[in-house]
């Protein structure tokens, strides 16, 4: 596949909640740097800025963000306003809200319910938006999630946000949620590696709920990125289709059903291209034997 034939349509499409989208997208923590919030070295501007834009060239229609994704020198969803503003009509920007980081990135207490408006309202701000289209509430621990929840679903009411989500959640927080407002997506960890939210998987599937994996590329690794030697299989699986290992992780991902969403992030022009490129692979049933093998040696 040459580059002029990539586009994230291949991996097919999912209605998430009015709005249809491509089911590789991208994720915007690395748009920032080479690592999460003040780690590894800062992205250039430029080259960020060409990121997304070539994203949204590719076919990439959906975009996960925070307001808190920042560093010393870069915001995640500035830069997004800044490139690609006025914004495609096609185009879907999630963000998420709950955590909270100081001016310093020092992550500080999440969010009471009550502060969750002004949270929503920054990224309006930061975006250049009069609403956001999907809005997930990151989870921090809570036993409950009702009236962090609710607030949101009054500012759904209110029209500052067409569709909720929820995040680092449990199947009795996403059942807690459905009994006060709509969900359209959860975005829990899991990938190849990290198997144990599978359940979570499934639960969305029965529903008809998106579910959107973080950390399937980065593994162990969560925000520095991946780190260690990638595991025979993935190798092995990737020189049998003339791929690389993360688009062999990302098919996998994709492959889990229907309502999967996979976004990648990253700041780099070339891995941009080889992520989307991933939507095109088709791996094998023994493929997916030989991967899933991994996650059940996993811890």
């Amino acid at each position: 596949m040459t580059t002029d034939t990539v586009s994230a349509a291949a991996a097919g499409t999912w209605l998430l909640g009015d709005r249809e989208i491509n089911r590789l997208g991208l994720g915007a923590m690395r748009l920032t740097g080479s690592a999460a919030f003040h780690e590894g070295l800062p992205r250039d501007r430029a080259q960020a800025i060409a990121v997304l834009r070539r994203a949204v060239e590719l076919g990439v229609n959906h975009i996960d963000t925070a307001a808190f994704y920042f560093s010393r020198m870069r915001s995640a969803n500035e830069l997004i306003n800044s490139a690609l503003a006025p914004y495609p009509d096609d185009l879907v920007i999630a963000t998420k809200v709950g955590p909270a980081r100081d001016a310093s990135g020092e992550w500080t207490a999440s969010a009471r319910p009550d502060q969750l408006r002004g949270q929503v309202e920054e990224n309006l701000r930061q975006l250049g938006r009069d609403h956001l289209d999907v809005v997930n509430l990151r989870l921090m621990g809570q036993h409950s999630l009702s009236e962090h929840f609710g607030a949101l679903a009054e500012l759904r009411e209110a029209g500052l946000i067409r569709h909720l989500g929820i995040s680092n959640a449990r199947p009795e927080h996403l059942a807690e949620a459905l009994t006060i407002a709509p969900v359209v997506c959860v975005q829990n960890r899991f990938g190849i590696d990290a198997p144990h939210g599978a359940r979570m998987l499934r639960e969305c599937a029965a529903r008809g709920i998106a579910f959107v994996p973080f950390f399937s590329l980065a593994g162990e690794g969560r925000e520095a990125g991946a780190v260690g030697a990638e595991h025979d299989a993935v190798r092995a699986v990737a020189r049998a289709h003339g791929a690389s290992p993360a688009q062999v992780r990302l098919a996998w991902t994709l492959r889990q059903g229907a309502h999967v969403l996979a976004i990648p992030g990253t700041g780099n022009p070339d891995h941009l291209v080889d992520n989307v490129a991933a939507g095109a692979l088709r791996l094998t049933e023994e493929d997916c034997r030989l991967l899933e093998a991994i996650g059940h040696a996993a811890p």
